[in-house]
């Protein structure tokens, strides 16, 4: 019997069957994702307040930070109902809404990464120009850019999801709604649709990490003309903790996403699903706060206010 899309239900088996595993894994993840909101929301909150974060390296981070909040939100509240709940169904219509904003947070996010790399680029490379070129009203630009390039790419791919029709197994093994997982379950002919997110996926993660790397370059390559080794290790330090991030993200998300369907591996899937929706969104306020003077200085003034 064909369900359309609209009246189906998927049911959601996500990472354990066994009782008391839940419970630990319930406890785990609501401690992960609590966490995350607290550190990311203090770094919007220290960017600002703090007069001494008002450039442009933390405007974007502020914006990272803001985004990170939102790909945990989209994806960690509904793995924490499907854990507990015994009847782990979700219907087509929030899955479908749910794969959008999943696509929406990660495209938007690595643009945003882009973007600052771009913004270490001009503060390493041309010093003397940092602030004419990186001025309020083309980092605005660069955000804004970010935010339609991510809504589009998720539109597009999410919109052809309509068109689907399920009438085999409806379970998806995983712990939330991510593209490959539901266009695997349709009876449809969905060619087109793995086509087209793999072409769309593949423009957009090769635009997005080519500009990363060319900032890279010429970051790299600046760096290594300075003479003295104190100069060039705080030049780079300047960078490092973005070029975690970024490593951390684009390692595991790409390789999820991007690889041929004949190396997928359900349990390495949600493995690479924790890291990179769950498990970065956590790291980025550690990563950036660890070797930062000036944010870790804002966090204690943030704290003294406080007590």
């Amino acid at each position: 019997m064909e369900n359309h899309s609209a009246q189906y239900y998927f049911s959601l088996h996500g990472l354990s069957n066994y009782l008391h595993f839940q419970i630990f894994l319930f406890s785990l993840f609501l401690l992960i994702y609590l966490f995350t909101l607290v550190g990311n929301g203090m770094i919007m909150l220290a960017v600002r307040t703090s007069p001494h974060l008002q450039s442009p390296m933390y405007f974007f981070l502020s914006h990272l930070s803001f985004l990170d909040m939102c790909y945990s939100s989209v994806t960690v509240p509904s793995m924490l109902e499907t854990i507990i709940e015994k009847q782990k169904t979700i219907s087509a219509g929030e899955c479908f809404t749910q794969s959008f904003f999943i696509l929406l947070s990660a495209t938007t996010e690595v643009f945003i990464l882009s973007s600052m790399a771009y913004d270490r680029h001009s503060a390493i490379c041309q010093p003397l120009h940092y602030m004419e070129l990186m001025n309020i009203s083309f980092c605005c630009k660069l955000v804004a850019t970010a935010w339609i390039i991510g809504f589009f790419y998720a539109l597009t791919n999410t919109l052809p999801l309509l068109r689907l029709q399920f009438c085999g197994s409806n379970v998806i093994r995983h712990f939330s709604c991510e593209l490959p997982s539901i266009i695997s379950l349709s009876c449809n002919d969905t060619f087109t649709n793995q086509m087209l997110f793999f072409l769309s996926g593949g423009a957009v993660g090769l635009i997005s990490l080519f500009l990363t790397v060319l900032s890279y370059i010429y970051i790299i390559s600046t760096i290594l003309k300075i003479n003295s080794t104190e100069g060039r290790y705080k030049a780079f330090s300047t960078c490092s903790s973005h070029l975690a991030v970024v490593i951390l993200f684009y390692g595991t998300g790409y390789f999820r996403y991007l690889r041929p369907s004949s190396a997928t591996s359900v349990i390495l899937d949600k493995i690479l699903s924790i890291q990179y929706s769950i498990l970065t969104p956590l790291l980025n306020p550690i990563i950036y706060s660890l070797q930062n003077k000036e944010m870790k200085a804002a966090f204690k003034k943030m704290l003294r206010l406080k007590s």
